[in-house]
């Protein structure tokens, strides 16, 4: 196994023990502090319309996983895996209702 393999592996164990550990109230937290003002200026009121369209962009678990990072990344929040995990567990607890991600009961 050559050093890509092995730390795409650890990435990959590192993030699913993010997701089986995300807790959706710190999530809130983060989202409040990073999230709303953008979204706010973009759809107006709380910024929450922008889980509530109808033409919303993400449809399953990992593409808000995908999302939350992205964001992360363009709004040089700083978020680690684990708190992006926390992200994306509180919206998908509050808005998008997709249930536990895999390993999380």
């Amino acid at each position: 196994m050559d050093i890509r393999s092995i730390l795409l592996l650890m990435l990959a164990t590192l993030s699913a023990n993010a997701l089986a550990n995300a807790d959706p109230a710190k999530g809130k937290q983060m989202h409040d502090q990073k999230c709303i003002s953008c979204h706010a200026e973009r759809f107006g009121g709380d910024g929450s319309k922008i889980y509530l369209r109808t033409d919303r962009l993400i449809h399953n678990r990992a593409a808000l996983d995908q999302r939350v990072a992205m964001c992360s990344a363009q709004t040089n929040a700083g978020w680690l895996p684990d708190e992006e995990a926390n992200v994306a567990e509180y919206l998908a607890t509050r808005y998008y209702k997709f249930g536990a991600p895999a390993g999380k009961k």
